[in-house]
């Protein structure tokens, strides 16, 4: 099953994730048929989109709606991207309608359930990958908060750094007030360096507004990017942290992510007990 005629050049398409408005969310490229790019121009057309992250499937000759899905930055592949699956997946929907896809990325199998119709939009749910918390060194904390020019005084003692993983990386941080969220101006180079030592692929800085509700921000400059507006992975390794440090069972979270970039968005983040995965969901239009 492909979705373009042999020997098309396939054109992106342009979704905005985790938003049902073009201007909120988070961009991702997506290319329906990639069998016959290569990684150099797959890269080089994620760069000429600009957008954190480009999600390009080839269809599984073997599984009906089943995908191989590869996530280029402007700068690298990625082994996984939230919400350029969502995007990817809502686009799928839109296409063949709603139910389940399975994707195989280079992070491991992610099945992804569409739902809604063409009058009220779509919505999609990923499934990560098992999930994993580890601690982070107290020398690589303090490199990251040099970078970003914060004090340690300044983080929220009560949700400790950890590096987080849901099918990539992130070095989770909290920020002890909404303000100092807010002030964002990092150096881009350092944090790049150390993100690139510690394979991170971005930092999932949080602020908690209560027990079930996060405002959250995803400097992204390994991929080329200063800020990631809504980070699905991040997000479903936020949920991994969260269930790890606070014994949750079966819970959901709900992510605000973009106000500050002046693209709102919400991703929804539900844990199950006994389910070492994550489940992640938000809406994606196109733009």
């Amino acid at each position: 099953m492909t979705d373009t005629a042999p020997g098309h050049r396939p054109e992106p398409l342009q979704y905005a994730a985790f938003t049902a408005d073009p201007a909120g969310g988070n961009p991702a490229g997506v290319v329906l048929d990639a069998a016959a790019l290569t990684d150099e121009e797959q890269l080089a057309l994620a760069a000429r989109l600009g957008h954190s992250e480009t999600a390009f499937l080839t269809a599984d000759p073997d599984r009906p709606r089943g995908y191989a899905v590869r996530y280029f930055s402007p700068l690298t592949e990625v082994p996984f991207c939230g919400h350029a699956t969502i995007a990817a997946a809502v686009v799928l929907g839109e296409r063949h309608g709603p139910g389940e896809f399975r994707f195989e990325t280079k992070a491991g199998p992610v099945p992804v359930t569409v739902t809604g119709d063409a009058e009220h939009g779509y919505r999609a749910t990923l499934t990560s990958v098992p999930t994993a918390v580890e601690d982070a060194a107290a020398a690589d904390v303090a490199e990251a908060l040099a970078a970003l020019h914060w004090r340690a005084d300044e983080l929220d003692h009560r949700l400790p750094p950890r590096i987080a993983y849901a099918g990539a990386r992130h070095l989770v941080l909290a920020a002890a007030t909404r303000a100092r969220l807010a002030d964002l101006d990092y150096d881009f180079d350092a944090l790049a360096a150390l993100m690139r030592r510690l394979d991170l692929i971005t930092l999932q800085l949080v602020w908690e507004q209560d027990a079930t509700t996060y405002h959250v921000r995803d400097p992204f400059p390994v991929g080329g990017v200063v800020e990631d507006p809504a980070t699905g992975a991040a997000a479903a390794a936020f949920g991994a942290y969260l269930r790890e440090l606070r014994g949750l069972g079966t819970a959901r979270l709900t992510l605000h992510q973009g106000q500050d970039l002046g693209r709102p968005g919400v991703l929804t983040v539900d844990l199950t007990e006994g389910d070492d995965r994550v489940r992640v969901t938000g809406r994606a239009v196109r733009m």
